[in-house]
């Protein structure tokens, strides 16, 4: 008996340390990471509190992912990317799925990085933590095939390319 209870506080201290190093070891799964492939500066990780605190955009739109209308907001892409220069975009998301945004599409309010639909934030099951969204009600602009390829869920990295 004194030897199974040895064996759970063993197993209990090796969970505790490994609870405490896992975080310390991979990117947090709602920060943002932000990077520019000709920069020599460090990736930039944006937690959701460091995006809140910056200028924010909110706008009701229909999406062809969402019923009804749907009140997202969140900061500006071109908020986010602020000081890096490059020719586009990839967008990374969760899963490792990419798509790349020639820069020239990035406007000062559209798209956002949204990080609240409907006022909540967004939890990985419901496209978050962090959207691509345009206001796509706003006009035919924004309802073409190509901007919808650029509304990238689950997103969670963000690189200037050249």
């Amino acid at each position: 008996m004194a030897q199974l209870h040895h064996s759970r506080a063993i197993f209990a201290a090796f969970m505790l340390l490994l609870g405490g190093l896992v975080p310390a070891l991979a990117q947090s799964p709602m920060a943002l990471l932000v990077t520019a492939s000709a920069s020599s500066s460090e990736p930039l990780e944006l937690s959701l509190a460091d995006l809140d605190a910056m200028e924010q955009v909110t706008f009701r739109t229909t999406t062809i992912w969402t019923d009804g209308e749907v009140t997202f907001s969140g900061v500006p892409l071109a908020s986010v990317l602020a000081g890096l220069d490059g020719a586009s975009v990839e967008m990374v998301a969760l899963n490792d799925y990419k798509v790349v945004m020639p820069m020239d599409a990035v406007q000062a309010t559209a798209p956002i990085v949204a990080t609240r639909m409907d006022g909540a934030p967004m939890l990985v099951r419901d496209k978050g933590p962090y959207w691509v969204v345009f206001p796509y009600d706003e006009g035919p602009e924004y309802q073409t095939e190509t901007i919808y390829s650029y509304s990238i869920w689950q997103l969670n990295r963000l690189r200037v390319i050249e």
